[in-house]
């Protein structure tokens, strides 16, 4: 299959569904992305306790919006 065509069929299938199986792939997606986030922030900091990866993975949200 084509990118462009898969591209079509996965917004087709979004179409089909319901507002809240939407929602509920943007918030597993998001829980995700803040995973591989803080994975990446325990193998930089292996020392880190949970407050600190925390406090680390906001800031790096934060940059990202600048």
């Amino acid at each position: 299959m084509a990118p462009q065509d898969a591209l079509d069929r996965q917004i087709e299938l979004y179409r089909q569904m319901t507002g809240e199986q939407r929602l509920k792939i943007a918030l597993d997606l998001h829980e995700f992305a803040c995973e591989i986030s803080r994975e990446g922030i325990r193998r930089q900091f292996p020392n880190a306790d949970g407050n600190e990866i925390d406090r680390r993975e906001r800031e790096r949200i934060e940059m990202s919006r600048q």
